[in-house]
């Protein structure tokens, strides 16, 4: 019984629930709640998105990826870079144009109320599928330290993090995420050291045995659409898809609308690439050497890929670093669910009920919008459980991602043009964009990475041309 290890995995869990719950006194408006009143430094924010962009996935299953492949995941943080940079000019000029608490509100300017409740109930239920599935991802690592049931496992982490999120908001959210960023980046480092001990020969001898079987490639120039990890689905794909997800989706979008200033919340974006790759190259670098340390000692391949890296944690870190790593895998996880609860709360409360429901002052719109990240508790929970049998939980939940984003940011590409397109063929655009990703993903073999760029493709083509059709059908009615 590993009483080191279960001591700081338990000081960790009470001191940051303590620490988030502990801002509840600033939170007296909506814009405290959901923005952290707009007084949070570049720096944090550039943390927060990069706790948010990682998360218990990343820990889980890049080393899996690289344990059973290579180093091609890299090519995806590629795009990642120049999403960043179509963001930056293109998006955050105007999301810092008005005040502005989610990113679905510059729908309602550019095209109408209508089109604004379908992004916003899009992303709500794609964000609430993608994270139940970050949720039973971390179930998996409390399951194999405690021995308990994934299910029990999963109540645990949800009910002790949507404590502080209740309490605190999104100050708490940011600078939470700042604590636990660094903690499962000390845990990544620690885990490389050790690894590194325990294979004979050190580092060299990684290389003389991963080099020759391609485990160090990183790029792949072959154009295969049923491959999620070339340099062009990297590139292309990645980009569309970082560009939905950072640009469209209220999870990201809200810690850039928290920024002080446009030019803050542009450093903040770029800062968190750097962060990011060197995180990602650092995960897969475990996982080849997982590689390395099990060939060595001629153990065969683990049925299940995502729970290697936990199990190595627990089973061969000295007592107190296993519980030092274990907790900084718990920290990434309950960082991103945070943010998750408390972007869903934003859009429900700012999307749907504050146009329709009684004018509550500012507190009592705080107490509706606890409420609301309360009941979002209740559905991830209840999501988490049956996410069980969804495949590889990082592709799982990129994948889930992935079919909608195409529609999302087809829909706001459009937005952003200067002719105006009617309302009813962006939702005609939208429609047909998610309904290509559904069949590509249903009944093709085309890759996750490539779904959001064809479905942006189809959702700004179909709009566009759709648009002489929809604006007769105006002129007729008026």
């Amino acid at each position: 019984m590993r009483y080191a290890d279960w001591a700081v995995i338990l000081v960790y869990l009470a001191g940051v629930t303590w620490f988030g719950a502990h801002f509840r006194r600033r939170q007296t408006s909506l814009k405290e709640y959901f923005l952290g009143g707009r007084t949070a430094p570049w720096w944090a924010i550039a943390l927060s998105i990069v706790s948010a962009e990682t998360s218990t996935l990343t820990i889980i299953s890049t080393p899996a990826l690289a344990f059973t492949g290579d180093l091609g995941f890299l090519q995806v943080v590629l795009g990642y870079l120049l999403a960043r940079i179509v963001i930056a000019f293109l998006f955050l000029p105007q999301y810092f144009r008005g005040e502005m608490f989610t990113a679905y509100e510059l729908i309602e300017v550019r095209f109408g109320p209508r089109l604004r409740r379908v992004t916003a109930g899009t992303f709500l239920i794609v964000r609430a599928f993608a994270e139940g599935v970050r949720v039973f991802a971390i179930s998996m690592v409390i399951s194999i330290v405690l021995g308990t049931g994934e299910i029990a496992s999963i109540v645990l982490i949800v009910c002790l993090t949507l404590f502080y999120t209740f309490e605190g908001g999104m100050t708490a959210v940011i600078w939470t995420d700042v604590v636990q960023m660094f903690l499962y980046v000390l845990g990544a480092a620690v885990s490389f050291v050790v690894l590194l001990h325990q294979i004979p020969g050190g580092w060299s001898h990684v290389v003389a045995v991963a080099a020759p079987l391609g485990k160090l490639r990183v790029f792949d120039f072959s154009f295969h659409s049923s491959r999620p990890y070339t340099f062009w689905a990297g590139l292309v794909g990645g980009c569309f898809l970082t560009t939905a997800s950072h640009g469209t989706e209220q999870l990201m979008v809200q810690r850039l609308l928290a920024a002080r200033n446009e030019r803050e919340s542009r450093a903040a974006l770029f800062a968190s690439w750097a962060v990011i790759f060197v995180q990602f190259g650092l995960f897969l670098l475990i996982g080849v050497m997982l590689f390395v340390l099990r060939s060595d000692r001629q153990l065969a391949a683990p049925q299940h890929a995502d729970r290697l890296y936990p199990e190595f944690v627990w089973r061969s870190l000295p007592p107190g670093l296993a519980g030092l790593v274990i907790a900084a895998i718990l920290a990434a996880a309950m960082s991103n669910l945070s943010a998750a609860l408390n972007a869903l709360a934003s859009t429900t409360v700012i999307d749907f009920w504050r146009p329709w429901g009684r004018k509550l002052g500012s507190l009592g719109e705080v107490r509706v919008a606890r409420a609301a990240t309360v009941v979002w508790g209740i559905v991830l929970l209840v999501i988490g459980t049956f996410a069980r049998h969804w495949g590889t939980v990082l592709e799982a939940g990129l994948t889930i991602a992935s079919i909608a984003y195409g529609g999302l940011l087809g829909v706001f590409l459009l937005g952003l043009m200067p002719r105006r397109v009617p309302q009813n063929a962006a939702i005609f655009g939208m429609i047909a964009g998610i309904g290509t990703e559904v069949y590509l993903k249903l009944g093709t073999s085309v890759a996750y990475t490539w779904l959001a760029a064809i479905g942006t493709v189809v959702t700004f083509g179909s709009a566009w041309l759709a648009s002489p059709l929809f604006e007769r059908d105006s002129s007729e009615r008026e």
